[in-house]
């Protein structure tokens, strides 16, 4: 080959090369679904809060979250008059006719051994003393729901043993709503909930409780009726396909002249409903107080959740009104959806405590896809961690949104950690602040009910690095014992300061408490 000819196809190769375009940038290493959580122990452990509220008049109903080998028995020693426990399902029902607190002793045996745990309950006006713990349709199926895909997951949250752990609520979110029937006008459920009483008895006889979904706008988000209208009978017909104008004060997505707040209340209670989802944007006082009252009137204690974005000046009074409320817009898979969500909430802190719980949104676990076409989260594993982690610390609401009965072993693992789980159910009742921030680094503390502190270090950069907190920023002295909590494992008594090296988007979540005790 002639000088001239090889550099004329080193030419070619070149120009070549230069046309053909780059493969894109390679993402971070996939990381593998590594089960940390510990397998559960054949042997009875209680678990779930150890504080419960309830009015006085209301029914009670309060299931014994206990893992272990079956058959179990059980016994509560000190329960209060009126309210009798069912030793084969650990049960607890009946009605306080007087406000009080009582200490009850909570016994379960099996062949393997007993566990004893106190549960204090509280007669009074105030519920929800720790976050709601549960299952939403709406980051599943969306407006894919049904009687049966809600029947599907509560089943499945009972098989799997989360009922165990303490996860309790199953909510419909919308598109159940139907026509306004009866001398009352309640709405009542439409084709694909043909008998809501029904599905509260089923739900009840599992040991959980069921939620449901409305708004004060004359129609919901999903085109569906909502809890106004513009005529006293509460007819409505579907708004035209097109756009939107949601936020706006424009009806249909608005409030209409008629409230149909109370005659709607009454009817959930009737029909054994534990739990409101509340959706509008914006949360106003008047529509919030309103139905604030129909549920306290309606005989029935049903735990008051507002949903969306709540206006941050608001705060004391959606503290005042409602036992939570979202802090923020609908939470997406994605890293940067959940971190802005979650990682933005030490502002409301001042606002959470028994009975009332900031809310950055539902978990985004599992499959999703907002219906009825589903796929594995768009989170990595550690970014999962972290996930379920912060909503601990925070003292969220914890609710479920994929569909149960499709859960893999890892997100089971995920969502039956005992000891992650009593972070966010800590009877203290309060959320963690925002030690520090230094750079992509950043330090969250909660104080828990026995003196200790749940702490998380969380690395927001992109590749592993060692993330510390001293001692003296959780305003503690002497040295510390450390308890990895995921893994359940001690690591041992720490002078001064303590260090982990943090996956990408990880957590490393500890608690801690003085090494004297």
């Amino acid at each position: 080959m002639s000088p001239g000819v090889a550099i004329l196809m080193l030419v070619c190769l070149l120009a070549a090369r230069a046309d053909t375009p780059l493969p894109p940038p390679a993402g971070p290493p996939p990381e593998a679904a590594v089960i940390l959580t510990p397998p559960t122990p054949a042997s009875p452990r209680i678990n779930g809060a150890r504080v419960f509220g309830v009015r006085p008049g209301h029914p009670f109903f309060w299931q014994i979250p206990a893992t272990g080998e079956r058959p179990m028995t059980f016994s509560a020693a000190g329960l209060p008059d009126g309210l009798a426990l069912d030793p084969a399902t650990g049960r607890i029902t009946g009605v306080l006719t007087a406000p009080g607190s009582f200490t009850v002793a909570l016994r379960a045996t099996n062949a393997r051994g007993t566990d004893t745990k106190p549960l204090r309950i509280e007669a009074g006006e105030t519920i929800a003393l720790t976050p709601a713990m549960g299952w939403n349709s709406w980051n599943s199926w969306a407006t894919a729901v049904d009687q049966e895909k809600v029947l599907a997951s509560a089943r499945a949250m009972a098989a799997s043993g989360l009922v165990q752990h303490g996860w309790t609520y199953v909510n419909i979110d919308d598109t159940w709503q139907g026509a306004r029937t009866g001398p009352d006008h309640a709405l009542q459920g439409n084709e694909k909930f043909p008998d809501l009483r029904k599905l509260a008895d089923e739900i009840h006889a599992l040991g959980l409780k069921l939620g449901i979904y409305s708004t004060p706008w004359v129609t919901s988000y999903a085109r569906y009726p909502g809890g106004s209208a513009e005529n006293p009978e509460g007819t409505w017909e579907k708004p035209a396909a097109g756009v939107k104008r949601v936020n706006q004060k424009v009806l249909p997505w608005a409030i209409g002249k008629y409230s149909f707040a109370a005659a709607d209340a009454r009817q959930w209670a009737a029909w054994g409903v534990d739990y409101l989802k509340y959706d509008w944007n914006p949360n106003e006082v008047p529509e919030t107080a309103e139905m604030a009252r129909a549920l306290r009137d309606s005989g029935r204690d049903i735990i008051y959740s507002l949903s969306n974005s709540a206006p941050f000046e608001g705060a004391a009074d959606w503290a005042r009104l409602a036992n939570s409320w979202r802090t923020t817009g609908d939470i997406r898979d994605t890293w940067a959806s959940m971190a802005r969500n979650g990682f933005s909430q030490d502002k409301w802190r001042p606002s959470a405590g028994p009975g009332h719980w900031n809310d950055p949104d539902m978990l985004v676990v599992g499959n999703l896809g907002w219906g009825p076409k589903l796929h594995a989260s768009h989170l990595t594993p550690n970014e999962q961690y972290t996930h379920i982690s912060l909503w601990c610390l925070l003292a969220s609401p914890l609710l479920i949104g994929c569909p149960i009965e499709q859960m893999d072993a890892f997100t089971l693992s995920l969502l039956s950690n005992d000891e992650v789980l009593a972070i966010d159910q800590d009877e203290l009742g309060r959320q963690a602040r925002q030690v520090s921030v230094e750079g992509d680094r950043q330090i969250w503390a909660k104080p828990l009910a026995d003196g200790s502190r749940a702490v998380g270090l969380f690395n927001l950069g992109e590749n592993p690095q060692e993330v510390s907190v001293t001692w003296s920023q959780l305003d503690l002295a002497g040295p510390q014992q450390v308890r990895d909590l995921w893994r359940q494992h001690d690591l041992g008594a720490k002078d001064g300061s303590f260090t982990a090296m943090v996956p990408r988007h990880g957590v490393v979540l500890v608690r801690v408490w003085p090494a004297a005790n």
